[in-house]
């Protein structure tokens, strides 16, 4: 994976086609079968095609036989009833198979962007609300000059459902803080579904504000990971499919996920997290929003467009 991998510190979505290879390893026959065929199943739930083959920023389709660097816009989407919602959470990842790396940049969620499609300036954000995944896709591309070739996007309120899913999981928490009747101290925290989204949702008693949200959301897609990947995790994987199915959309396919897993694994040894590290808040007609300087801007898009080798 050329550049997606550590927290990814993520990609349950990734790792689950590796749980599978695991499987066939060690048991075999019918369970492991059965357990293909329930993640095969998942997969098709979670599918979620969009009305493009390819980025407008590439004059090929990713390859991934050929090890094509790839990037994928992590979505979290905090859904409510008659409301589409917005992308709560917005991370790029960039795979590179050759350098073995992954990096990551969050977009704070308030920043101040064109929203491509809808002919406005607003908060990064709202380009969801506006015109869902693929307008998101489209001002997150624009934003850092590079192609967006995926997406996943999970219901915030699907963290509840995959945790518990799990068997709950273990942050190291860096503040203590009390948010939604729950008391999260200093220090290694076990968390269940339910105080594990409320430990996500926390903004306003951080003094680092949305990035120490970010933070906390990325915790919990490494617990996650870590113990969906556990060995005691394959006896729940009903329930992890499941939940996977029920909450999370990509339009990554089944087939691809395998390749992902064969020709990209490595990448998972070095994931970096890209900071933004000139930035501010500021207030326009009474309405709060993150500004990127045009040079710090682009910096990132010259370390995002390198890893992805768009430059030679």
């Amino acid at each position: 994976m050329r550049a997606e991998k550590h927290k990814k510190k993520k990609r349950t979505w990734l790792r689950v086609a590796g749980i599978v290879l695991l499987l066939l390893l060690l048991g075999g026959g019918a369970y492991a079968f059965s357990v293909y065929q329930s993640l095969n199943s998942a997969v098709e739930t979670m599918h979620n095609p969009i009305d493009r083959d390819k980025s407008s920023k590439r004059t090929e389709e990713v390859k991934f036989n050929e090890r094509d660097p790839f990037s994928v816009l992590l979505m979290g989407v905090d859904e409510r009833e008659n409301d589409k919602g917005r992308s709560d959470t917005m991370i790029v990842l960039t795979v590179n198979p050759d350098t073995e790396s992954v990096k990551m940049l969050s977009i704070p969620r308030d920043t101040l962007t064109d929203i491509v499609g809808y002919g406005t300036r607003d908060k990064i954000n709202h380009a969801y609300a506006f015109g869902g995944v693929e307008m998101a896709m489209d001002t997150v591309e624009e934003l850092l000059d590079i192609p967006i070739d995926y997406y996943v996007q999970i219901n915030m309120e699907g963290f509840e459902d995959i945790v518990n899913a799990v068997g709950g999981i273990t942050v190291n928490n860096d503040l203590d803080f009390t948010y939604s009747g729950y008391t999260f101290p200093e220090g290694s925290l076990d968390l269940n579904g339910k105080k594990a989204l409320a430990y996500t949702r926390m903004r306003y008693e951080d003094p680092r504000g949305d990035f120490g949200r970010q933070i906390r959301q990325r915790q919990i897609i490494q617990g996650i990971i870590k113990e969906g990947a556990s060995v005691s995790s394959l006896w729940k994987f009903d329930d992890i499919f499941e939940a996977l199915g029920s909450n999370v959309k990509t339009n990554i396919k089944f087939e691809e996920m395998v390749d992902i897993q064969k020709h990209y694994k490595d990448a998972s040894k070095d994931i970096e997290q890209i900071k933004i590290e000139d930035g501010s808040g500021t207030k326009i007609d009474n309405i709060y929003y993150y500004v990127i300087p045009d040079e710090e801007l682009m910096r990132l898009q010259d370390l995002l467009k390198e890893h992805l080798e768009l430059n030679e």
